[in-house]
C-alpha cells in the first residue's frame, strides 16, 4: 500500500533539532536534520487514514473504522461475518457503522525517549494500520479486560463508547510474526510478537515491550520500537500494550 502525502515527503528542517541515540533517548547535541516519513507509514491502510509531515512532526488522521472483517459491522456491510470467538449475546452494544468519527495524532518525526515512563489511561493510545484505534489492557476505571474479553472478535477488538478498537492481537493481519500493527501516541512504532532482526521473539524487551533493533522498514539502523510482549493472558491471548510509554504521549484527538 501506499501512503498520502499533502506535502512533500523531505522537508529540511531549517532549525537545530535535538537528535536522539540509538536507543531513542534524548542528548545534548544539536544538528541540522532531514525530516522524512519512515517507511512504516506505508504499511498505513489510506481508505482509512492520512498521513503527512507538518514541519518536524508526522499527522496521523484516520476515520476510525478498520479495512477488515468482524462481526461488529452491520449484518448488511460488506465486511460483516458472523461471530467466531465470541456469540451474538456477548457481543458489546452498537456496529462499526454507528462509530464513524475522525481522529488524529501528532507525533513527532524522530521520537525519543522521555526522561521517565508514564502509564497510559483509558481510550486511544495509538492508532492501527486499519484505521481503527488501539486501547490498552483496562476494559474501563479499575475494570480489567478480563470482564470483557467475552465480547471481543476474532481479531482481538470490539466496539466501546467512542469507538471499534483493539486490545489483543489483531488476527485479521498478524499472529505470531513480524507484522508492523500501528504506532503509540509517543511516537514509537509497534509491532508483532516477532522481530524482524532476528526472526523470533525478541529476549532483550523493557518493561513495556520494547527494544532497540532493526525493522523491515529500517534495516539500516538500530531504532526503539515496541512489540506484543510474547505472554499469554488468560491462557489463550496476548494483549497489544499493556506497558508504560517509554516517550512522551500526545493526545488522539
Amino acid at each position: 500500500m501506499k501512503f498520502k502525502l499533502t506535502l512533500p515527503l523531505f522537508i529540511v528542517a531549517m532549525f537545530a533539532w535535538s537528535c536522539g541515540n540509538d536507543d531513542g533517548s534524548d542528548t545534548d547535541t544539536d544538528t541540522d536534520t532531514d525530516v522524512e516519513l519512515s517507511a512504516a507509514f506505508e504499511e498505513f491502510d489510506t481508505d482509512n487514514t492520512n498521513i503527512y509531515l507538518d514541519g518536524s512532526q508526522v499527522v496521523i488522521e484516520t476515520n476510525g473504522l478498520p479495512n477488515h472483517t468482524s462481526p461488529y459491522w452491520s449484518s448488511t456491510h460488506a465486511l460483516y461475518v458472523n461471530p467466531i470467538v465470541t456469540t451474538a449475546d456477548d457481543m458489546a452494544p452498537g456496529d462499526i457503522d454507528d462509530f464513524n468519527g475522525s481522529y488524529t495524532l501528532r507525533v513527532s518525526a524522530n521520537a525519543s525517549k522521555a526522561s521517565s515512563t508514564s502509564s497510559t489511561g483509558l481510550g486511544a493510545i495509538g492508532i492501527a494500520i486499519s484505521g481503527s484505534v488501539i486501547y490498552n489492557d483496562q476494559e474501563g476505571p479499575n475494570v480489567p479486560l478480563d470482564n470483557a474479553a467475552p465480547s471481543l472478535d476474532y481479531t482481538g477488538a470490539h466496539t466501546g463508547p467512542q469507538s471499534y478498537h483493539y486490545h489483543l492481537e489483531p488476527k485479521a493481519w498478524s499472529n505470531d510474526d513480524t507484522a508492523l500493527i500501528g504506532i503509540i501516541s509517543d511516537g514509537f512504532f509497534l509491532y508483532g510478537r516477532k522481530c524482524a532482526s532476528t526472526s523470533t521473539y525478541p529476549t532483550d524487551l523493557d518493561e513495556s515491550g520494547g527494544h532497540t533493533a532493526t525493522t523491515q522498514h529500517q534495516s539500516d539502523t538500530a531504532l526503539y520500537h515496541y512489540h506484543i510482549q510474547n505472554e499469554l493472558y488468560l491462557n489463550q491471548y496476548y494483549i497489544l500494550f499493556p506497558g508504560n510509554y517509554q516517550g512522551t504521549p500526545n493526545a488522539i484527538n
